[in-house]
């Protein structure tokens, strides 16, 4: 059984783009080497937030094989590992592997609503495939399938299935599964509004839209619960708040990005079917960087 465990903020990073829609390596290298030096406990590359449907699979290798180069050892790297195909999954899953990373996170597969049948089955082909470990991510508001607490439960008995990713915004959500599975359960939240909520819940972190902009403020929430200081943990959840609803304001990752785009980070460029966000969004964006302390 694996034993391996993630804490703390981990950041759902963008993949930043050029205008013209190619990829911007070096404003993603300085990117994640920020990341790292604003004290975020791991990166997880090319995941939903990173745009991966609209990546090759060339580009997705490459953007691993990037982030496990800049990060150089000095924090983990989970690599998205999400499709609607099993087989196509399972190839980044194993590409994943081979690059060097530490883990993969594999999305509930959208479009084709499988049952929770086929739910196991896609999982446990993935797990089978591959010898590093699989965190499932739960968003049904987006793949429109609910991995059930029961299917969870079942899945966890596999040695490589170590932990989810929980986008439900359910906090009932991590008490039944600490109850339903009978390991260590590595739980995560996808919900930057709830993560104080989560850890209160039983969870162990955050994989963190808003991490991209904020990484500070996004580890030391995390770092304060750890250390038992739970009202400074709020007390900043709540500095954080504008920022994590307007982030959201319209489909993420255009938001983030856009708010990069403010702070000097990355372009904002995505590609389509994401659209350039209206000029609502962006007065609402900059105001909540300027709320929150990040932007004058």
């Amino acid at each position: 059984m694996s034993d391996t465990f993630f804490s703390g903020s981990i950041t759902a990073l963008i993949t930043p783009m050029n205008r013209d829609g190619s990829l911007d390596f070096a404003s993603f290298e300085k990117l994640v080497d920020w990341q790292i030096r604003e004290g975020t406990a791991a990166l997880c590359a090319v995941g939903t937030t990173g745009e991966s449907p609209t990546l090759s699979h060339a580009e997705h290798h490459a953007v691993v094989e990037r982030t496990i180069k800049v990060s150089a050892g000095r924090v983990p790297v989970i690599a998205g590992a999400g499709s609607n195909s099993t087989s196509e999954a399972i190839d980044l899953a194993q590409y994943a592997e081979k690059a060097g990373a530490n883990a993969v996170l594999v999305v509930a597969p959208y479009y084709n609503k499988p049952t929770q049948e086929g739910l196991y089955r896609h999982y446990m082909a993935i797990a089978d495939a591959i010898s590093i470990p699989v965190i499932l991510y739960n968003i049904p508001g987006r793949s429109i399938v609910d991995i059930s607490v029961e299917t969870m439960a079942r899945l966890a008995r596999h040695p490589n299935i170590i932990g989810v990713k929980d986008a439900t915004a359910n906090l009932l959500r991590p008490l039944q599964v600490r109850r339903a599975v009978e390991k260590r359960f590595n739980q995560l939240s996808g919900e930057d509004g709830t993560a104080v909520a989560f850890l209160a819940a039983g969870g162990d972190g955050c994989i963190s839209v808003t991490a991209n902009v904020a990484p500070a403020l996004c580890a030391n929430v995390q770092k304060a619960w750890q250390q038992g200081r739970t009202q400074d943990a709020i007390a900043i959840q709540d500095k954080l708040l504008p920022l994590h609803d307007t982030l959201f304001c319209e489909s993420n990752p255009a938001p983030a990005k856009y708010a990069a785009s403010l702070l000097g980070l990355a372009g904002e460029t995505c590609r389509l079917p994401l659209a350039p966000l209206t000029e609502p969004s962006r007065e609402k964006i900059r105001a909540a960087l300027v709320d929150v302390g990040l932007l004058n």
